[in-house]
């Protein structure tokens, strides 16, 4: 799990979404599961959770990645501690925390996948990093 330099925003994997210890250290408020291949994460009672579940190819309803961008987004701007996770951490989870730091900063999304990329590694889908763009653009 890493964060987002001077962001509320982490980016993360399914086992993170789902170590209930290590979110409680972190103090981690909200998860947003984006892993369509995974057993939804079963956080605490007290936990946001919002499962969103996307896929690093095409095909995503645009209405499902705008969703993530926004809720993520909003969280941001009200400064909740917020893990965006998928399977393996690396597209689908700093794809969305990218689009969303451009929603909530209103910065150019190139920047704001800057500022993912500097957090860790990223391998993210172009074809998703599209999706992304035109959903921004609505």
């Amino acid at each position: 799990m890493r964060n987002v330099s001077g962001t509320t925003l982490f980016i993360g994997h399914a086992g993170n979404g789902r170590d209930i210890a290590a979110l409680r250290r972190a103090g981690i408020e909200a998860l947003i599961d984006v892993a369509i291949n995974e057993t939804p994460a079963t956080p605490q009672r007290e936990m946001v959770c919002c499962r969103i579940p996307l896929d690093d190819g095409g095909g995503n309803p645009p209405v499902s990645v705008r969703l993530a961008l926004d809720t993520t987004s909003a969280l941001l701007k009200a400064e909740i501690k917020t893990l965006v996770f998928c399977s393996a951490g690396m597209s689908r989870s700093p794809a969305i925390a990218a689009g969303a730091l451009s929603l909530a900063l209103a910065i150019d999304p190139n920047e704001a996948l800057g500022r993912v990329r500097a957090c860790g590694p990223c391998d993210i889908s172009p074809t998703l990093w599209g999706s992304v763009l035109e959903a921004l653009r609505r």
